[in-house]
């Protein structure tokens, strides 16, 4: 599919499919995954976060992986109980 071609209803971007594919790979070591970040999707850590964050109350992404989605929303859920 052509990067600037828009997805079918319903279904994600290319993009957001890349984030919920790197959020599910381990990292070994600090700056591992910021460096795959900026590597392998050409964001910068900041904004993949972002993405990644809106991603997360997307129902697009629940359905296209709701392990990984549903795991990084108990992190979430986590840290903002701590603060």
């Amino acid at each position: 599919m052509d990067q600037h071609q828009e997805p079918p209803e319903g279904a994600l971007a290319d993009r957001e499919r890349a984030i919920l594919a790197l959020e599910r790979r381990g990292f070994a070591g600090p700056g591992v995954k910021e460096r795959a970040i900026r590597e392998e999707l050409g964001l910068a850590p900041v904004r993949y976060y972002q993405l990644l964050n809106a991603l997360l109350d997307d129902p697009r992404a629940l359905a296209h992986d709701p392990v990984t989605v549903n795991r990084l929303r108990r992190v979430r859920e986590a840290r903002r109980a701590e603060r």
